[in-house]
């Protein structure tokens, strides 16, 4: 075999060079004979024989042997050391003329030649760009998808495979394709050849591509791809063959117009029969497509009209199989039910209903038994759930009477992060304007101290930010002496502090008011920190700052004049000539800031 390809390289050699056609035929069948049986060998010993650059004077359109040489180029370029040189011995132009061919037989192998030579090759994908070659193939896809026929199907096939290796994990090339129009091309194709399944492969592997293009979902969404993706999951039974679908179906169902599309083709009742088959089962592939499904379910709910539509005034078919995923044994479909009742409860009807329905039950049963060693993603999703349904103010109350508070509790030693962050966001919540829950948490030293630590988290500021707000809250909804002493006693009141510079607005009020609060209930418990933490520094700062807003410049004159009756805070104030900035305010365009800039000079002028 080696001397025979020795041999018949050597005749390709002279018969390029001085252009007879002679015995070119039995040498292109001998080569191709050696590449399908040793392909690497074969290829090292072409290289060696520096055939390459003869083989663009065979590639002529006309010529017999044409189909051939395409073939072996095809079967070269299998080998990732051959792809560069089959870019530098200047292949590329004359293959991509090939394709105005209409021999099937050249365009077949032309179409595997420029695919092998850019799968993986940015010198490949960089010359068919130039010589203009995906358009030419995306323009044949175009003018073939409607034909039927076997062969056409196979060409089909190489072609699409062509473009994705052209593009595949190449944005640019990806916006190129979506920009030439392939992606309505390819839904065509696998409308009409469905039963094609290398062809339906290899489109669902283009759209997995193209799908993770943002701007690709704009074209994806006017064209009926949910239609065709939900009728091509309902046939199949594989498990890789639904894994290769939804694939393509997380990717797009990130935008809410397809999101609709394919609530409305049907896939939630493909995915509900997907866990009710899965949910005992425990080999791996059941676990994944369990996973698979429950989590595309979730994310389908993050569409405000396509969560609306299967809530159904909370009597929808969905919404009941979902709840019930809640009291689950498995953690995998107590996560989901957990995160979709978090999803449902994103409007202040579809909140009072779940709550008149008994659903904080449910995930407060579910809480308790992640409570110890628990699962730290289904605490987290429980907890949101909880956040949002305790926002509209009439289930506050309820919520609180069901225990909610107690439950959360129990996760404060929590070491999580991301768990800590929703419990002071639930409990948050649930205190805002409820008094007596306020001034019950607010004198928990236990629950104060550990908000306290949480406010120092500096590597999560997110902890940090919700540590602060509750501490505040605290006082704000108590507005209670024992609440304010609660505070003092386990530290927090330098943090209020701090909090009052914050770069977010609502969270200086929320501190402004709540020092004010502190200054008003016990000033002489509050002096020492107010004088260590430097307030009246804090508060002069603020009323200078012309960035600062009204309701900021407001209290922090309150709170100034409520800090007066302290004679070491006093005389800070008397030290930094506050008079002076607050006459200033006095002209201040808003009504309430000016007349509060009045009653604060006088205060000052008073008392100097």
């Amino acid at each position: 075999m080696a001397d025979n390809l020795s041999e018949a390289l050597k005749k390709l050699k002279l018969t390029t060079a001085d252009g007879s056609s002679d015995s070119v035929d039995s040498c292109l069948d001998c080569l191709l004979k050696a590449l399908a049986h040793n392909n690497v060998e074969a290829s090292e010993k072409v290289q060696e024989t520096g055939l390459l650059p003869m083989l663009p004077t065979l590639l002529a359109p006309q010529s017999s042997c044409t189909p051939k040489v395409a073939n072996i180029i095809a079967e070269l370029a299998k080998n990732e050391f051959m792809r560069s040189p089959c870019v530098e011995a200047g292949l590329i132009p004359p293959l991509v003329q090939l394709l105005s061919s209409s021999d099937q037989e050249v365009l077949l192998q032309t179409g595997r030649a420029l695919g092998n030579i850019c799968y993986d090759s940015h010198e490949g994908r960089s010359a068919v760009d130039q010589a203009g070659g995906a358009q030419i193939v995306a323009e044949h896809i175009k003018s073939l998808s409607q034909n039927t026929e076997p062969a056409n199907g196979t060409l089909l096939t190489v072609f699409c495979g062509m473009l994705m290796n052209y593009s595949n994990d190449n944005d640019s090339l990806q916006a190129q394709l979506i920009s030439m129009g392939v992606i309505p091309t390819l839904v065509k194709l696998l409308a009409v050849h469905s039963d094609n399944v290398g062809l339906t492969e290899m489109c669902l592997i283009a759209f997995g591509n193209l799908a993770e293009l943002e701007s690709s979902k704009e074209q994806f969404a006017s064209t009926n791809i949910a239609e065709e993706l939900v009728r091509l999951f309902q046939k199949q039974s594989e498990h890789e063959k639904r894994e290769m679908i939804f694939e393509v179906l997380a990717p797009l169902a990130e935008n809410d117009v397809i999101k609709l599309q394919l609530v409305d083709a049907g896939l939630v009742e493909c995915l509900l029969d997907v866990v009710a088959h899965t949910v005992d089962g425990e080999r791996e592939e059941e676990v994944a497509q369990l996973k698979t499904a429950s989590d595309l379910m979730v994310l389908l709910l993050l569409g405000d009209e396509s969560m609306q539509k299967l809530f159904e005034g909370g009597k929808g078919s969905v919404f009941q199989r979902v709840l019930s995923w809640v009291p689950s044994h498995n953690h995998q479909l107590q996560l989901a039910g957990a995160l979709a009742i978090a999803n449902f409860a994103r409007n202040d009807g579809n909140c009072i209903h779940m709550v008149d329905t008994g659903i904080v039950q449910k995930l407060l049963d579910l809480l308790d038994r992640h409570v110890d060693e628990g699962n730290v993603t289904v605490q987290h999703a429980a907890l949101s759930a909880l956040r949002n349904l305790a926002i509209p103010v009439v289930n506050k109350a309820k919520m609180l009477s069901a225990g909610v508070s107690d439950i959360v509790l129990k996760f404060l030693p929590s070491e999580r992060p991301p768990v800590q962050f929703k419990l002071l966001g639930t409990l948050r919540m649930l205190i805002d304007t409820q008094v007596d829950a306020a001034d019950q948490l607010g004198t928990n030293l236990g629950l104060v101290e550990r908000l306290v630590e949480w406010c120092e988290a500096k590597d999560h500021a997110g902890v940090m930010g919700e540590s602060n707000r509750l501490l505040s809250a605290l006082i704000r909804h108590s507005k209670s002496k024992d609440v304010v002493r609660t505070v003092i006693q386990g530290g927090g009141v330098k943090h209020l502090i701090t909090m009052a510079t914050s770069e977010h607005m609502i969270m200086q009020n929320e501190a402004l008011v709540a020092l004010g609060l502190i200054a008003a209930l016990d000033l002489v418990g509050a002096e020492k920190d107010f004088v260590g933490s430097s307030l009246v520094q804090v508060l002069h700062k603020l009323l200078s700052d012309e960035r600062s807003a009204p309701e900021i410049k407001y209290n922090s004159m309150i709170l100034i004049c409520a800090v007066m009756g302290s004679e070491p805070l006093h005389k800070e104030v008397q030290a930094l000539a506050f008079i002076e900035v607050v006459s200033k305010l006095r002209s201040h365009e808003n009504k309430t800031v000016s007349h509060q800039a009045s009653l604060t000079e006088q205060r000052l002028t008073a008392q100097s």
